[in-house]
């Protein structure tokens, strides 16, 4: 009888095991799938002929132990029974979309640029008025994928000095075309746009004025078409290369976020969808693509930022918020991946003579060297510390922010005096 306990005490062991099992190969086989096919169907046909197979062949000899008659048909049905289990679990986790929210209208001021690179690029024109100037400005918004949403007070008042004024959508991001191919979202493919955006106004050379990423755009812009660059104002740059941080760390949002918003990110970044996505996106980012398309990646991104986004300010200051326009996530994630992996621009850009304003701010979350990383290799940067602003100069310290950007254009004195030192003010 002892005997028999422990048979029987073995093979439920050994069912709970298969099940286990069964549910562990089930994930590996829908990743591994992923690597083979971006179709949804066949992933999840993939993961449940493995969750079966594993199942009835780890449940048949369980059976055996407990002594059933008919152990085949036993594993058969219990295997069975844990796929139409797992279907139906996953139907609700991890093949259920996220909100999707529909596009709003285009508004009329909005127009479109069908560049020769494949891109469809969104963007709002301020046409100068008075004496005009010979080169335009340019605004290159953050992210990758945080796109501006208008012309800003900043760019009216360039416009109304003479200066003609664009603000557009990076490929993948507010209203301009996302890739079917998200692994094209690159530097270079960024630098081609904005160089066919030159072309496509007739400038032959342009004013670049770069938020956080698109500082470190206007940078790589510059490493590749130095003649084509009047002058430049980066605010708030991010990183211009990797490589000079090979540990890593040059300051991220994560490090300041309160205890209720990291537990919100987490909310947010894990659940089993989005953790699907991750996996695929690490073997296929066609798959992961797939999976969760721009729409509701986009979406979820969003809300990842608005949680975020107060950690970026100074404390005290009115709460921040996105711009109407939609965010693009697959450009932020690739792009981003892709400037880890460049070569180093900086040997180029030690011998471009570009103007170039630097702004950084006295809350900004980047990390010194950063910003200092700008102020050492172009030969004519100009640095200004803003006290009392984030990484937003624009958003925290508007007046500031406005009259330092006009008066390094308009070649007036700036409204800050120039900051030398090598280290951050104490």
């Amino acid at each position: 009888m002892a005997q028999t306990l422990l048979r029987r005490t073995a093979g439920v062991l050994l069912l709970l095991v298969a099940a286990v099992l069964g549910l562990a190969a089930a994930v590996a086989g829908f990743v591994g799938a992923g690597a083979a096919t971006a179709s949804v169907p066949l992933l999840v046909a993939a993961a449940l002929a493995v969750l079966f197979g594993v199942t009835f062949l780890v449940a048949w000899p369980g059976f055996v132990l407990f002594g059933v008659a008919r152990r085949r048909r036993a594993a058969v049905i219990s295997a069975t029974v844990l796929a139409v289990v797992a279907a139906a679990l996953s139907g609700a986790t991890v093949l259920r979309p996220m909100p999707r929210p529909a596009d709003g209208k285009v508004p009329p001021d909005v127009r479109f640029w069908a560049l020769p690179t494949g891109s469809r690029i969104a963007y709002r024109e301020a046409a100068a008025t008075g004496t005009a100037r010979p080169a335009p400005v340019i605004f290159l918004h953050g992210g990758p994928g945080t796109a501006n949403d208008d012309i800003s007070q900043a760019g009216r008042a360039l416009a109304a000095d003479g200066f003609d004024v664009y603000a557009y959508d990076q490929v993948g991001s507010g209203r301009s075309s996302r890739l079917r191919d998200v692994t094209q979202y690159t530097v270079a493919r960024q630098v081609a746009d904005l160089d066919a955006i030159r072309r496509a106004i007739g400038a032959e050379k342009i004013i670049l004025v770069g938020q956080s990423w698109g500082g470190s755009l206007a940078a790589h812009y510059m490493a590749a078409h130095p003649d084509r660059v009047a002058k430049a104002v980066l605010s708030s740059p991010g990183v211009l290369w990797y490589g000079a941080f090979p540990d890593g760390e040059t300051g991220e949002l994560w490090d300041r976020l309160t205890p209720e918003a990291r537990k919100r990110v987490d909310e947010l970044t894990n659940t089993p969808r989005m953790i699907a996505m991750a996996l695929l996106q690490s073997v296929n980012p066609d798959a992961a693509h797939h999976l969760v398309g721009d729409r509701e990646a986009d979406q979820r991104f969003r809300e990842i930022l608005t949680t975020s986004l107060p950690a970026a300010q100074c404390p005290g200051r009115p709460p921040a918020r996105l711009p109407d326009n939609r965010t693009g996530f697959y450009v932020n994630q690739f792009t981003i991946d892709d400037a880890k992996h460049l070569p180093d621009p900086r040997p180029r850009l030690r011998t471009a003579r570009i103007p170039t304003l630097i702004m950084r701010g006295e809350c900004d979350y980047k990390k010194w060297e950063v910003t200092y990383d700008y102020k050492r290799t172009l030969p004519d940067a100009t640095l200004v510390y803003v006290p009392g602003a984030g990484h937003a100069i624009a958003i925290d310290r508007p007046a500031v922010y406005e009259s330092a950007l006009v008066a390094f254009l308009l070649d007036r004195p700036l409204p800050l005096r120039p900051y030398t030192g090598t280290a951050p003010p104490s």
